[in-house]
């Protein structure tokens, strides 16, 4: 740098601060040189002749604010330049859907959202459910809710998870003007069927299934295809009686033959499913005709009359299938709006893991806050506008999205950083006795730097001498810097650290802020020796769940489980559980 510089370079470096921290908190909590040093110059133009020092400085900045956490940088931002915040709010988009192709065709608009209930949903199935929702409330219309589980024996149904469901989507704000279980209308299905056989739109397949394939991929028409429809019929009722068993028999919707997609071609619209072995868990062994996927999803897209289908566009193949089906039976079908697939990183999202780990017995159940399942989400803090808002910004664009964990805790951590109380917390805690401090002290703190509705807490420490608990963690920034600032209390001098005895000594050193602050001492947390609450926070890590133990300041036992709070320099989490003195909680993020 230039020995000879005609700028304040403290100047420099406080708009540097103030740039840096704005742009870190715009960007999960990383600001970068280039933007940091473009809005300096913007605000001092004469400064641009000297862009290079200016830099330098700028890259020692964002290097101390990226080394701060999210919430630290936050508060920092909020005490000097508030009004950044606020432009932040005005920046940020509303939100808002794409209106739906041809919906002035319709006198009412009809959304679906039709889980299977072989598991309970996760953040992948809140997509459709919230963008079906979202349609039936803009256009004043209707939205379906309907259980496909006509698979009883690969994607068996749980009993569970059909309140299970009811009960997340209740959670994201979701609510259904019709709700249908497709098992129950079974019969339903078989007349359809029959019709569609009338019509010469279906036929019953004697072929093995290798057989089949050979004649498909010929393109020719196996033996069983243009049967009369009176030898079709007689077919279908002893399908329909248990005349032929499973594997035997399936009924196919007739299709172009040469159709380019060889596995659109002739598609499966019921088979035979041995109930006896795996029955059904709402009509039992009551029936072993099942309609597959694409058959009762579109006889009910028809019946119940659904305007708009919502899905992913890996349903493109369904929807071809499910148009032949509708020529032959006469019918219109709805608008279908396929959008991109949805990436999905750092979630536990496999339903076949999930109960595999589960069954293993290691696991809590489907809100174990490893997975990816939306109670597990509730489970640890994330609000359903956090997953609102994600869902709708990812909206209904033809392509392919990612979501990770990470872009989940930024919208999360935006809408609960206002909320949720500031509480001490000392994981792995361990004694401190400051030695030339006795007598007793009130220590009154805010529950939140600037949320003064949520009120304030008072901390009783006493002692000949003072002793409190600070995090063992810090013990290595307590040997670097030789001072600390215990927040909002004294700074103090370290003498000694014993760990065999779980013990620091430490000399008072004073109260003084501008003390701290001049010297830069680190700032932690700590809790009274005698007042405090246990606190077991479960962390997810991967496959893990850690259970860091420690202590709490005592204002923690006035809260009610539920509520979601930031643990001081350790990160966001709800309450789970309160067994006594001792409080569970879940770790959300930082």
């Amino acid at each position: 740098m230039s020995n000879t510089l005609q700028f304040n370079v403290d100047e420099v470096r406080e708009l540097a601060l103030k740039y840096a921290l704005h742009n870190a908190v715009k960007h999960e909590g990383k600001a970068k040189v280039g933007p940091v040093v473009s809005k300096i110059i913007a605000e001092k133009p004469e400064l641009k002749k000297y862009a290079r020092d200016i830099a330098r400085i700028v890259k020692e900045v964002v290097k101390e604010v990226n080394n701060m956490s999210i919430n630290e940088q936050l508060e920092l931002l909020r005490s000097k330049w508030p009004e950044l915040l606020e432009e932040r709010k005005v920046e940020e988009k509303k939100l808002e859907l794409p209106p739906l192709p041809n919906a002035d065709k319709y006198k009412i608009i009809k959304t679906r959202f039709a889980p299977n209930p072989d598991f309970v949903l996760h953040l992948g199935s809140a997509r459709p459910a919230i963008l079906c929702y979202e349609y039936a409330v803009r256009y004043k219309g209707k939205m379906i809710l309907r259980f496909e589980d006509t698979d009883p024996r690969i994607k068996r149904p749980l009993p569970e998870a059909y309140k299970a469901i009811k009960e997340d989507l209740r959670w994201l704000g979701v609510r259904w003007d019709e709700e249908y279980i497709q098992s129950l209308r079974m019969n339903i299905y078989y007349d359809i069927a029959r019709k569609l056989i009338e019509r010469g739109g279906a036929y019953v397949d004697l072929c093995k299934p290798e057989e089949f394939r050979v004649y498909r991929d010929k393109g020719k028409p196996c033996p069983h295809r243009n049967k009369s429809i009176e030898d079709q019929l007689e077919l279908w009722d002893k399908m329909l009686e248990g005349y032929f068993s499973e594997g035997e028999a399936v009924l196919r919707v007739k299709t172009p033959l040469d159709y380019p997609d060889p596995s659109v071609r002739e598609w499966v619209a019921f088979r035979i499913i041995d109930t006896s072995k795996t029955p059904h868990p709402i009509v039992g062994d009551k029936y072993i005709v099942w309609p597959t996927y694409n058959f009762a999803a579109a006889v009910d897209d028809h019946l119940m009359g659904v305007t708009h289908i919502l899905r992913a566009k890996e349903h493109q193949t369904n929807t071809i299938k499910q148009k032949f089906l509708y020529q032959h039976m006469g019918w219109t079908y709805p608008e279908a709006i396929h959008f991109g697939r949805l990436r999905l990183e750092g979630f536990m999202l496999s339903k076949s893991k999930m109960r595999e780990l589960m069954e293993r017995g290691d696991y809590e159940g489907y809100y174990d806050p490893r997975f990816g399942t939306l109670s597990a989400l509730r489970k640890r803090g994330v609000l359903p506008d956090t997953i609102r808002e994600i869902i709708l910004e990812v909206g209904v664009k033809p392509s392919d999205a990612t979501i990770s964990f990470d872009n989940l805790a930024a919208v999360n951590r935006k809408i609960v950083d206002p909320i949720a109380p500031r509480i001490m917390f000392t994981p792995n805690p361990i004694k401190v006795v400051v030695e030339n401090l006795n007598g007793t002290y009130s220590v009154t703190m805010p529950l939140h730097p600037s949320n003064k509705d949520l009120g304030e807490r008072t901390l009783m420490v006493s002692g000949n001498p003072v002793e409190v608990y600070v995090s063992s963690d810090d013990i290595d920034l307590m040997l670097k810097y030789g001072e600390v600032r215990l927040m909002e209390f004294i700074n103090i001098k370290i003498k000694s650290i014993d760990k065999s005895s779980s013990t620091i000594i430490a000399e008072y050193v004073g109260k003084d802020l501008e003390y701290a602050r001049r010297k830069k001492l680190p700032i932690i947390q700590w809790v009274p020796s005698t007042s405090n609450v246990s606190l077991v926070l479960k962390k997810p890590i991967g496959e893990k769940l850690l259970l860091i133990k420690g202590l709490a300041e005592p204002y923690t036992k006035k809260l009610n489980k539920n509520t979601i709070i930031q643990l001081l320099r350790v990160g966001f989490a709800r309450i789970d559980d309160i067994h006594g003195e001792t409080i569970v909680a879940c770790y959300a993020h930082d």
